[in-house]
């Protein structure tokens, strides 16, 4: 039976041949992956990873080494090109969806000081708007 954020067979044997080869005695790539996997999409801390992915200190390290390494493009890269070649009436696009609901700034982040947008007077400094007489809708050729 496969988890909730686990791969199954199939999507482990597409990328199985993808991965670097294991040298030593290292974790399982699959259980590692999963690992990831289920970290991404529930954005828990790394120190809360359930021990059946193994020590999350090995999950994070093999994600950051793959991340380095390019491990995770080539990955990506692959499994693109696959998708393009099963569906050609996709057109060749690619749509992506970030989801920013858990994103934050950092404490210190906020009141920063930095310079002035290019467009904005400084504090003090004469008005450079002009007024004109013609609005965007009012302008030649708007139609």
């Amino acid at each position: 039976m496969v988890r909730r954020h686990e791969l199954t067979n199939a999507q482990w044997d597409r990328i199985a041949p993808l991965l670097p080869e294991t040298g030593g005695r290292w974790a399982d790539h699959r259980t590692v992956v999963n690992g990831v996997f289920y970290r991404t999409r529930t954005g828990i801390p790394w120190r809360d990873l359930p021990e059946r992915y193994g020590n999350w200190q090995t999950v994070y390290e093999r994600h950051r080494h793959w991340s380095a390494d390019g491990t995770w493009l080539k990955i990506l890269r692959a499994l693109q090109t696959g998708a393009d070649a099963t569906a050609p009436d996709a057109g060749g696009e690619w749509a992506v969806n970030a989801d920013s609901t858990t994103c934050r700034a950092h404490q210190h982040a906020a009141g920063a000081r930095h310079a002035s947008p290019a467009d904005h007077p400084e504090k003090g400094a004469a008005s450079v708007w002009t007024k004109t007489d013609v609005r965007p809708w009012d302008a030649p050729g708007a139609d």
